[in-house]
């Protein structure tokens, strides 16, 4: 957390919620700020690095003024259907990588055959 943000949120900051990932969700609904359609001012502190997709979707709406009421356990509780919110792991050593990445050693089958290289004509 930076020293603006550590000060906003000693200072005005009204805490909301924490989630599943230690997120703690703040507001300041005394600010109104004309750039923001004077809506109030809304930010989250990260547990642990500050990474933007370390926030699930429903709280995603909510900083975004999407949806105007804090996330409740039925907002909250997930469906059948959904998979659990998981951070961008991109640049880690959780990140995806192919058959025939580079980072996993490089080799992959040969192509099929289907591949025609475009010639001009």
């Amino acid at each position: 957390m930076t020293i603006g943000t550590r000060l906003l949120t000693w200072l005005r900051g009204e805490f909301v919620a924490e989630d599943e990932y230690g997120n703690r969700y703040y507001r300041d609904p005394k600010r109104r700020d004309p750039k923001n359609n004077g809506r109030e001012r809304r930010w989250v502190v990260y547990a642990g690095d500050a990474e933007g997709s370390k926030v699930p979707p429903v709280w995603h709406a909510w900083l975004h003024h999407s949806a105007d009421e804090v996330p409740n356990a039925a907002a909250l509780a997930r469906r059948g259907w959904q998979k659990p919110h998981q951070p961008n792991m991109t640049g880690t050593d959780q990140a995806y990588r192919p058959l025939g990445s580079l980072l996993r050693g490089g080799r992959r089958a040969r192509a099929t055959g289907d591949y025609e290289p475009w010639t001009p004509s």
